[in-house]
């Protein structure tokens, strides 16, 4: 998990095209970083699996995310799955999403939704 964890922990959010079901792909933007996580994640808080990725490649992330392709950004890689569930894995997490879980984070990054915030 990210140091940095505690410290954002309120700075993550979701797609407004997720339910109320707590099954969302969740980000937060740090100054230098872009953490992934799972809110279906029930253990610890001071474990949970977060991936990190470094704000300069997040553009090329969102990018990833429309083309509906698995591929690399950094050190994170997109495996998408033939039902339409995706991981998202960097050298400390896996994160595994299933098909409406990312159809809803993919809604959202079309509509603008992850795009950094100044």
């Amino acid at each position: 998990m990210d140091a940095r964890y505690s410290e954002t922990v309120s700075a993550f959010y979701k797609s407004t095209f997720s339910g109320a079901d707590k099954t969302c792909v969740e980000i937060a933007h740090l100054d230098d970083a872009v953490l992934i996580r799972d809110s279906k994640y029930t253990g610890p808080a001071n474990e949970q699996p977060i991936v990190s990725l470094p704000s300069a490649h997040w553009p090329t992330m969102l990018e990833l995310t429309l083309s509906g392709k698995s591929g690399q950004v950094d050190s994170v890689t997109v495996t998408v799955h033939p039902a339409g569930g995706v991981t998202i894995a960097d050298k400390g997490a896996a994160l595994i999403y299933d098909a409406d879980e990312w159809d809803a984070f993919r809604k959202g990054v079309a509509d603008g939704q992850f795009h950094r915030r100044a």
